[in-house]
């Protein structure tokens, strides 16, 4: 869940992370990689959000 900005709060161990701490992984769902992305808990791994990325 967004705290502010570019910060997200982990539901599952209440770490907050910013774009730049959180771990990026592949997007699921068959989204296109280039213009969304998932950015998951540098601690825990639960995905934090998936966001989009691409040109409009």
């Amino acid at each position: 869940m967004p705290v502010g900005g570019d910060s997200f709060e982990c539901d599952t161990c209440g770490t907050t992370a910013d774009r730049e701490t959180a771990v990026r992984t592949k997007t699921m769902g068959g989204l296109d990689e280039t213009k969304w992305q998932t950015f998951c808990c540098p601690n825990c791994g639960s995905r934090l959000k998936t966001v989009f990325v691409g040109d409009e």
